[in-house]
Order: C-alpha cells, then sequence, then structure tokens
C-alpha cells in the first residue's frame, strides 16, 4: 500500500474587500496624480519642467530614507536606479513638458494608452499574455477619455506628443518591472518609494542645473503648489502606487490610471466647466473601463469545466482573477 501523496498547500485566499480595499488605496496616486495639470498651469511658474520635477522627487525621497531608514543591497542599488529613471526621472519632467505644450485634452489622452503599453511589455517581460477582455476595455478607456478631454480646440505639438507618449512608455516600463522584481526583503512600500524618489531627484538635480540654470522666482502660489506635488502627489502617493503595483496584477493597476483625466476634468467641471452629452458619455466609458479591468472575463459557459479536476479549476480561477488574486 502506498503512502498518500502530500500536495503543497494552495495559497491563501485574500479576502474580496481586502482586495477592493488595496484597488482603493492604489487609485488614491492616480487620483492625486490628476491635480498635476491644473496645479503646473495655474500655480508654477512655466519653463522650468526639470526644477519642477526635482522638487517634486528629492524632498520626497531623502524624507523617506530618513524615515526608513533602509538603503538598498546588492543588486538593488541598480535596480532602484532603474525604477527611479523610470518611473521618476525621466517621468516627471516629460509629464510637465506634456503639460506645458498640449492642452490637458490632448496629454490625459496619451497618458490613458498606458495601460495598453503595459500589456504590450507584460507580454515580454512577465509572459503574462492580456485576455481580449483587457484589451478590448483598454481601447474603450482610451476611447473614453478622448471623448472627455479631446475637442475642437486642441492643438497637437510635436515635441508636447513625444514627451506625453514618452512619459506613458517610461511608466509602463517602471510598473511591469516593479512587478517583475517585486519588493525586496526587509523593505516596504515607503522604502521603495524612497529610493526611487531619492534616485530620479538625484538623476535631475545636475540636468536641471545645466539645462534651465537658475531657479524661477517661487511665490506663495507656487510654493503651495511645490509642496502639494512633492508631498501628496509625490511621497504619499508613489507609495501608495508601488504598494498596490506590488499586491495587485498589472491587469489590474495599470488600468487604475484612467483616474487621472476624469480627475482633472472634475476639477473643470468644480471650476465652471460643464461637459456636454458626448463628454458625459465618454467620462461614463472611461469609468467603465477602469472598473471592468478589475472583473474577470466572463467564461463561456459549461465550456471546459466538466471535464476538469474541481482542485484545477479553482487554481486557474485564482490565478486569472485579479480581484481574488493575492500577492505580496
Amino acid at each position: 500500500m502506498h503512502p498518500p501523496t502530500e500536495h503543497a498547500p494552495d495559497p491563501p485566499r485574500i479576502p474580496y474587500a481586502q482586495q477592493m480595499a488595496t484597488v482603493a488605496l492604489t487609485a488614491l496616486a492616480p487620483a492625486t496624480w490628476g491635480t498635476t495639470y491644473v496645479v503646473t498651469t495655474e500655480l508654477l511658474p512655466p519653463g522650468h519642467p526639470l526644477f519642477a520635477g526635482m522638487l517634486r522627487a528629492l524632498p520626497g525621497g531623502l524624507l523617506a530614507l530618513a524615515i526608513t531608514r533602509v538603503l538598498p543591497r546588492g543588486d538593488w542599488w541598480w535596480k532602484a536606479a532603474v525604477l527611479g529613471a523610470l518611473n521618476i526621472g525621466a517621468l516627471y519632467p516629460l509629464l510637465f513638458v506634456a503639460a506645458e505644450r498640449l492642452p490637458g485634452g490632448v496629454a490625459a489622452t496619451l497618458g490613458a494608452t498606458q495601460p495598453l503599453m503595459v500589456a504590450g511589455l507584460a507580454v515580454a517581460l512577465l509572459h503574462d499574455r492580456p485576455t481580449a477582455w483587457r484589451l478590448t476595455w483598454g481601447v474603450l478607456g482610451v476611447l473614453g477619455v478622448g471623448l472627455v478631454v479631446l475637442g475642437p480646440q486642441a492643438r497637437l505639438d510635436a515635441v508636447g506628443i513625444v514627451a506625453g507618449l514618452g512619459g506613458t512608455a517610461t511608466m509602463a516600463a517602471g510598473i511591469v518591472l516593479t512587478k517583475r522584481w517585486g519588493l525586496p526583503t526587509g523593505a516596504g512600500p515607503m522604502t521603495l518609494a524612497g529610493w526611487q524618489l531619492t534616485a530620479g531627484g538625484l538623476l535631475l538635480l545636475p540636468l536641471t542645473v545645466a539645462l534651465e540654470g537658475a531657479p524661477p522666482r517661487i511665490d506663495a502660489g507656487a510654493a503651495g503648489g511645490y509642496l502639494w506635488l512633492g508631498s501628496v502627489g509625490g511621497l504619499i502617493a508613489s507609495t501608495l502606487w508601488f504598494r498596490g503595483v506590488g499586491k495587485l496584477p498589472v491587469g489590474a493597476s495599470a488600468p487604475l490610471v484612467l483616474l487621472s483625466p476624469l480627475v482633472a476634468a472634475a476639477i473643470g467641471i468644480a471650476l465652471g466647466e460643464s461637459l456636454s452629452p458626448v463628454q458625459t458619455f465618454g467620462f461614463t466609458l472611461a469609468l467603465a473601463a477602469l472598473l471592468a479591468a478589475q472583473l474577470n472575463a466572463p467564461n463561456p459557459v459549461g465550456r471546459m469545466v466538466r471535464d476538469r479536476p474541481p482542485e484545477a479549476h479553482s487554481r486557474d480561477h485564482m490565478r486569472d482573477d485579479p480581484i481574488r488574486e493575492g500577492r505580496t
């Protein structure tokens, strides 16, 4: 008589409410980033995108290092530098260039293509093939954002478009690499955020001095804008974002960036703007795409289910369902 075969226990099932709380907390980051355009155009002095990016990154990064007191070890020195260059050093100035040279609607629509870029990079780096469900909603999300923010007055500037697409691509690469490398042992989300903000800020510091020269004159409004972008929009939002990227599948976290243009549109409404019926439809479509990305694609009824062992079906469900999948 053969001894019973031992099976490794299935990974613990993360409660649905806990997963939704992770989604909600992660969503606060892109929602905060949705204020960048109005802060940049209304409060910050123009013509200094590198200075704005450096102030958004370096002070918050140094503060995070002082709080966590953890430095990278081993290969995490170069990994943190790469992630800092992608997520901070390249992203921040490109975003400010796009915000200065493009109407908010054009810049937001370019940013909304990020889930599609993430899906493409995930195939190469994570071997994670996107489903037709997520690709479809990714395209509809871009369409929805375009309907909300694009208008006949939208002008196209070549430098602004390159900056907008470049910023979107660097953040997409940062999301996928953050997911691939995960969190180093003994380091939490704020530690990872601090490493990247510091690395990105240090990268921007000499470039700012060399290319922009003396800093601009900072009045009270600009000081408040820089403080907001560096604290809430920088350290706090980055900590929440990297925490969520580490826990959620890329197919669930990447579409959350659609909140940025939606929040920007909501700010416009609060400032007296109104949405046309087409814009209202686009807003609803983009919000539906964001929510649909958190759900698993519906399975064809009865197909390849009855003939499979129940435990195999359970494992596949846990793997494919971004809401119920728990990753730390």
